[in-house]
């Protein structure tokens, strides 16, 4: 198993033979700067889901990462990348669960399922209005419908970090994850749609409960032709008939 340091040099190496600066590779990840140097130092462990950007960034496998060799140069055309992969904006998908739990979070209905669909809406709807990423989150199918990749390690390090706090909640009877936000949400570098956008899936959906907003998700076409547990296609909101459509409300 490659060692902590190792990996770190691995991964600086990689960003300069690609020829990006530190500040570029955290933008492209969404954290500041210093974590890219901390990190590259080795004094800051990488996590399963950054690994996973980076090696979307560079276009290797976690594999060849995580391995003792030395990552081989790719031969030009021997990787197919597709521009439109969506590479999360790890900074930018805690603003929102932040400014999803200003806007809702406090109702009695608004537990982790709601929150998954309030963020998968976001962000689908975002790409089928602009053809661009909100959040650049990857969601997989699954029975209760869309659910962000790698939900629980964001929340766990917004936890760490004093911006969450996670409770247990009795809705019904039943046990409910809440998460309640202790600090406000940096929405000065949005822009409108974005904001748009958001607002319009928590006015549309926050009132509605797990239970009930599950089963609407399974309506949506994105989430009908993904197979069980695949990531789910953004291109395929194209497809999306009304209610779910964002063209629907838009020319009403």
């Amino acid at each position: 198993m490659i060692t902590k340091h190792k990996l770190a040099e691995k991964v600086k190496k990689l960003r300069e033979e690609m020829g990006l600066s530190q500040e570029d590779l955290s933008k492209k990840l969404g954290v500041q700067r210093p974590i890219i140097s901390n990190m590259e130092s080795g004094q800051r462990e990488i996590s399963s889901i950054e690994l996973g950007e980076i090696a979307k960034i560079f276009e290797v496998s976690v594999d060849d990462l995580l391995s003792d060799g030395r990552v081989e140069k790719r031969k030009k055309g021997k990787i197919k990348v597709n521009p439109e992969t969506p590479l999360l904006n790890r900074g930018k998908f805690k603003e929102v669960i932040l400014y999803i739990l200003e806007k809702c979070g406090a109702k009695a209905n608004v537990g982790e399922t709601v929150l998954y669909k309030l963020l998968y809406f976001s962000d689908f709807d975002f790409y089928e209005m602009y053809e661009t990423f909100l959040t650049g989150a990857s969601y997989r199918k699954i029975n209760y419908g869309p659910a962000p990749c790698g939900f629980q390690e964001i929340v766990d390090e917004m936890i760490k970090g004093g911006q969450l706090k996670k409770i247990t909640a009795e809705y019904y009877g039943k046990p409910q994850k809440k998460y309640i936000p202790l600090v406000n949400s940096d929405i000065k570098n949005w822009t409108a749609r974005e904001k748009e956008v958001i607002d319009k899936v928590i006015e549309r959906l926050s009132s509605m409960d797990a239970a009930n907003i599950s089963e609407y998700s399974h309506g949506d076409i994105p989430w009908e032709v993904s197979a069980e547990k695949e990531i789910i296609d953004y291109d395929s909101v194209f497809y999306r008939k009304s209610p779910y459509s964002m063209r629907t409300y838009t020319e009403e």
